[in-house]
């Protein structure tokens, strides 16, 4: 009975532990863009770089930062360590020099109010999401089919004008990212589940960091989607 207990508990501290570390990673990764968006937006000479002739390096980075979120996405099990945690700051800050192209257009009471929302709503659903005992993987299909929509709809909005558009597009974006931040923690806490303590500290890293990814990008879409909300009722 004795040594049942001594592996429940085991298992039960590499679970809390593997949990810790993907925020811990994420709240770096975070860190990391809003100090390279601070950085960014202070300096002239960086912005310019960023933003003027005919935009062609912004445009890069983007592109650069879908490769490297599919790479990491698809590829981190087979990764190095070094490699892995580099492609994971390497994508936070590129983040962090588009992002602050959008940063530029609000003012800092409204950046600091979708921050906070975000920060909000996110720990909210996270935590629902950890604690509920309702199975959340029947979402992925529709959550998948309305990023999809999402996507679409953004397209569509460079052609379609109107505030109440907008508006809704911001609002359906908010909505999409809460329920995948709700899934992708449910996932998570599954992930860990099944590793439990065998998992080596290699992959245990490997893990987290694919994690950090997940929350990372639902934070980082919520909170743009809610600056867009909040921006276009000034």
């Amino acid at each position: 009975m004795s040594d049942t207990r001594f592996f429940s508990a085991a298992a039960d501290v590499r679970h809390r532990t593997i949990i810790r570390n993907v925020y811990m990673w994420m709240t770096a990764g975070l860190a990391l863009t809003a100090a390279t968006s601070w950085w960014t937006v202070n300096t002239e000479a960086v912005l310019n770089f960023l933003f003027e002739g005919g935009r062609f390096t912004f445009f890069a980075i983007v592109i650069a930062e879908f490769i490297l979120v599919l790479r990491i996405s698809r590829r981190i099990m087979t990764m190095s360590v070094p490699e892995a945690v580099g492609g994971f700051a390497l994508y936070s800050f590129l983040n962090g020099l588009t992002i602050s192209g959008v940063l530029l257009h609000y003012t800092g009471s409204t950046i600091f109010q979708a921050f906070f929302s975000a920060g909000g709503m996110f720990g909210v659903m996270s935590l629902w999401a950890f604690t509920t005992r309702r199975d959340l993987s029947s979402w992925g299909h529709y959550l998948f089919m309305g990023l999809i929509g999402l996507i679409i709809a953004g397209l569509a909005g460079m052609f379609i004008g109107g505030e109440s558009y907008h508006l809704l597009y911001s609002a359906a974006g908010v909505i999409l990212f809460t329920g995948l931040t709700a899934y992708d923690t449910q996932m998570i806490k599954r992930m860990s589940d099944q590793a439990g303590t065998s998992v080596g500290e290699q992959d245990f890293i490997r893990l987290s960091i694919l994690g950090a990814l997940k929350l990372y990008l639902d934070f980082i879409n919520m909170f743009l989607f809610l600056l867009r909300l909040f921006g276009r009722r000034r």
